[in-house]
């Protein structure tokens, strides 16, 4: 049986784990855009708060030795799609902060999921990922 790594620092920890790892593999809980409290920061930005999400994931991903480079999965939740896809200004832009988060064009599948809503009415985006190290 392989051992099991966990990394909990976020306002959550006391029962979620920002990340475990078993193996070779580190799953990252959902990251959202929230401050040391756990209060939601950039309500209405979707760009914003997505930026807030990937720079916890590289925090995270950090802990355990690995980074950007070694995520190859992502799910992102999203409660506004036309946040994200609604037209060519707004996809450059939330497109653009994705690819700025990972240091260049990701190379990691995906999967862009629409949900009703989050933990928190003004959450817009949670990013959960993937690394292999």
């Amino acid at each position: 049986m392989a051992t099991k790594e966990i990394v909990a620092f976020g306002p959550f920890k006391d029962f979620i784990a920002d990340g475990v790892r078993m193996g070779d593999t580190i799953r990252l809980s959902g990251s959202v855009s929230v401050d040391e409290r756990g209060q939601t920061l950039h309500a209405g930005d979707v760009v914003k708060q997505a930026q807030q999400a990937y720079a916890h994931i590289a925090k995270v991903l950090k802990k355990f030795g690995a980074t950007m480079d070694d995520i190859a999965h992502e799910t992102l939740f999203v409660t506004d799609m036309s946040a994200v896809l609604g037209d060519q200004e707004k996809m450059g832009a939330f497109f653009g902060a994705r690819a700025e988060a990972y240091g260049g064009t990701p190379q990691v599948s995906q999967s862009l999921i629409g949900v009703a809503e989050l933990a928190a009415p003004d959450l817009m985006i949670e990013i959960q990922v993937v690394a292999h190290v």
